[in-house]
């Protein structure tokens, strides 16, 4: 069974960047969709990000579009989110998920295996 160790989470001013990393043993991630999710307090879990398995296509929630990139790194198995352009709404606890299903979702209920998280505020 999956297991993931998430980093790279912290404090950061609105505008700053982070690069989070998602890694994990008991398999490897390159065999899964993998997709990465936030959830701030008092709020529902919101899909950020999936990269496919296979031709690693990426999608995107509307709200971080051409401020977040997924990728894998393949020799190190993980799958990393740089989040840039960062805005206090941004503020959330991080988790990275695989899924085994054949298409990418930003739904958490398609995720078999989740990490614990990593906290990303974003405040001056």
């Amino acid at each position: 069974q999956l297991q993931f160790v998430e980093s790279g989470g912290g404090l950061v001013q609105p505008g700053g960047s982070l690069r989070l990393s998602c890694a994990a043993s008991g398999g490897a991630l390159r065999a899964y969709n993998i997709g990465w999710f936030r959830q701030a307090p008092g709020k529902e879990r919101e899909g950020v990000s999936c990269i496919r398995r296979g031709d690693d296509a990426t999608y995107y929630v509307e709200s971080v579009k051409g401020r977040f990139t997924i990728s894998r790194d393949n020799a190190k198995d993980t799958v990393d989110l740089e989040v840039n352009s960062l805005k206090s709404e941004d503020t959330a606890v991080y988790f990275c998920a695989a899924s085994t299903r054949r298409l990418c979702s930003l739904r958490h209920e398609n995720y078999e295996y989740w990490g614990q998280g990593t906290q990303v505020t974003v405040s001056s």
